[in-house]
């Protein structure tokens, strides 16, 4: 069963937007992130939760969407996440968030995923922009921005070996590859 989540766990990044997302199903999904593990057990995230069309709207143009698709500037109206969960971390409790925000984003993407939902974490987030669109504190790292929604488009992933490129493209259907390295050549045996 967890095999087949990580494998179905691709980034999405093009939605059905007019398919609601409710707050119980986002706080569902939070709910995973914190049983998830922390180091040394601090616990210093917090979200943001949006589902509605108007702080969507705010978040959106926060963030750049697909750094290798060079002539794509992100989902076009109609095809935008329907919700977004913003990874803060407290600075009142620590100021080293080490790994905790990778972890919690994909526990709360397996669990979307799960539900049918799709998503993609993002970390290229004009953040300045983001503080100010959203009021959050300067106590608040903002760290990860997740984008979830039902998936709009078919992500497959594609076997390379040495030397292949692992640059994600689109094809002509707007099918969407992701090259991954194979097993035996990230095993190293020293």
């Amino acid at each position: 069963m967890i095999e087949e989540l990580v494998r179905k766990n691709r980034s999405v990044r093009r939605f059905y937007e007019e398919r609601f997302i409710s707050r119980e199903t986002l706080e569902g999904l939070v709910d995973l992130a914190r049983l998830s593990p922390s180091a040394g057990n601090l616990q210093p995230l917090k979200y943001i939760l949006s589902n509605t069309a108007e702080k969507n709207e705010k978040i959106f143009p926060c963030l750049a969407w697909a750094a290798y698709l060079k002539d794509w500037p992100g989902p076009p109206k109609g095809e935008r996440p329907s919700a977004y969960i913003v990874i803060l971390g407290d600075r009142e409790i620590t100021n080293n968030f080490f790994c905790d925000h990778g972890i919690a984003a994909q526990s709360i993407l397996l669990g979307a995923r799960q539900q049918g939902l799709g998503g993609c974490i993002i970390g290229s987030i004009n953040r300045e922009r983001l503080r100010e669109a959203l009021n959050i504190p300067e106590r608040f790292e903002i760290l990860l921005v997740i984008a979830l929604g039902i998936p709009k488009e078919e992500v497959v992933i594609e076997e390379i070996g040495p030397g292949e490129s692992i640059k994600y493209w689109r094809d002509e259907k707007g099918v969407h590859h992701v090259p991954k390295r194979r097993l035996k050549d990230i095993i190293l045996e020293l």
